[in-house]
């Protein structure tokens, strides 16, 4: 196995989610900073638009146009001249909070939810998975996943790989034309690593933030693990590929517990490492 190092690309953010590549631009959202970002590769960031139901998961159709997830209230929004418009509600499908997501290049958006309320303490429950087609309509594609955290897509827009981060897994579904998903199997089992953001990169291995540990892994199909790259005294969130040649691994830590999360500090940081293989385009 390989181990890497990161250094610090950008700081002092409050909570970060949802890093995407995109042109020559990393966005992302400061979940609990109620904004989306982007930056380039200077590290200087630019506000994009305020959101006040709390950011998570981007996205963009097939036109270029973003969406972003707004969670508190279970909508998908999009970008429209500078003005968030609505794209669809999920709040009658989806039990709790959604979150991350992923859009092909048909514009279909998959997106997870979280399934209970993890900082009162409830009891974990096995939540579904949501599509929302580039029209807007919304519909239940997978049940009993724990926890749908960072899918991607295959480049041949064949297979959704998702993070399952209660039960410690990546599970694979085959996409239908439909957009419909069939075939649930395991696609690695990580042993104690609890998998939050994931990307995909051009080989289709898988990385993979560990929330519960101090590290991002990139793991192939089955759960070998050829790649570890080391934070120090902070959680892994979530990961992106992209930089000119596609080989910088943007990791976003966090520093503090769960109940920490959103209480005004900013404790969340982009961190960057080099690699090998470059990004594939998903998330």
């Amino acid at each position: 196995m390989k181990e890497l190092s990161t250094t610090v690309f950008a700081d002092d953010f409050v909570f970060l989610e949802g890093p995407r590549w995109r042109g020559d631009k990393l966005w992302l959202s400061d979940m609990h900073g109620h904004t989306v970002y982007t930056l380039g590769m200077d590290g200087k960031r630019e506000k994009v638009v305020d959101v006040p139901g709390q950011p998570s998961g981007l996205g963009f159709l097939p036109d270029g146009t973003p969406l972003i997830v707004s969670m508190h209230d279970r909508k998908l929004m999009k970008l429209v001249n500078g003005k968030l418009e609505l794209h669809a509600d999920l709040s009658e499908i989806c039990p709790y909070e959604i979150n991350d997501m992923v859009v092909d290049k048909k514009g279909n958006a998959y997106i997870g939810n979280i399934g209970f309320d993890i900082f009162k303490k409830e009891q974990f429950k096995p939540t579904n998975f949501v599509l929302v087609t580039a029209d807007g309509t919304v519909s239940e594609v997978a049940r009993d996943l724990a926890v749908p955290n960072g899918p991607v897509i295959t480049a041949d827009g064949k297979t959704l790989i998702v993070a399952e981060s209660w039960a410690k897994k990546l599970s694979a579904f085959d996409i239908e034309a439909d957009g419909s998903l069939t075939n649930r199997r395991v696609w690695a089992d990580l042993d104690d690593s609890a998998p939050d953001g994931i990307c995909l990169d051009a080989e289709g291995a898988v990385w993979v933030a560990v929330f519960n540990q101090d590290n991002f892994i990139r793991v192939l199909e089955g759960g070998e693990i050829t790649h570890r790259v080391k934070v120090v005294d902070r959680f892994p969130v979530a990961c992106t590929l992209g930089g000119p040649d596609g080989r910088t691994l943007f990791g976003l830590t966090y520093k503090g517990s769960i109940q920490d999360i959103g209480k005004d500090k900013t404790a969340s940081r982009i961190e960057i490492a080099h690699v090998d293989v470059p990004e594939s385009g998903s998330p």
